[in-house]
């Protein structure tokens, strides 16, 4: 499988990159708002879901992600002043409030939350280059 490359224009296509980037890792200082061009953006080193199985503890890719027509950014239990700051991003959900536009909600390990607000659903996520292999594969605590 090659390079991935996803467009979201609904909450369904954003479930697919979701589902891509779970468990992906973010510097705090690899993100960032640009509000006059309304879009949100951030790299990561994703863990390459899809090939999990098929390379010892995996493999992880470094990725980029965009949100376009945002208009507000609201942040919750992440410090951005620690540019050394490390995330590990969970989820990525969108929930309509007046259609098309809505809340994208990125959810952190942690409980740290990024909330976009946006016109409308448009996001775009693209592998930028060769994978290397994992330390381990992610596993979560499925007991509540």
């Amino acid at each position: 499988m090659t390079d991935l490359k996803l467009l979201a224009l609904d909450s369904e296509d954003l479930e697919v990159i979701s589902a891509h980037t779970q468990d992906a890792v973010v510097r705090v200082a690899e993100m960032g708002y640009v509000a006059n061009e309304q879009r949100f953006a951030f790299l990561m080193n994703r863990f390459a879901w899809e090939k999990s199985e098929k390379r010892g503890k995996g493999e992880r890719k470094r990725t980029a992600i965009h949100f376009d027509r945002v208009t507000d950014v609201k942040v919750h239990g992440i410090d951005l002043h620690a540019q050394d700051g490390v995330l590990e991003l969970l989820t990525m959900t969108f929930e309509p409030t007046d259609e098309p536009s809505g809340e994208i909600l990125l959810s952190f390990a942690g409980g740290g939350t990024i909330k976009l607000v946006v016109e409308c659903l448009e996001a775009r996520m693209q592998d930028l280059g060769a994978a290397w292999g994992a330390k381990a594969t992610p596993q979560h605590d499925l007991a509540n």
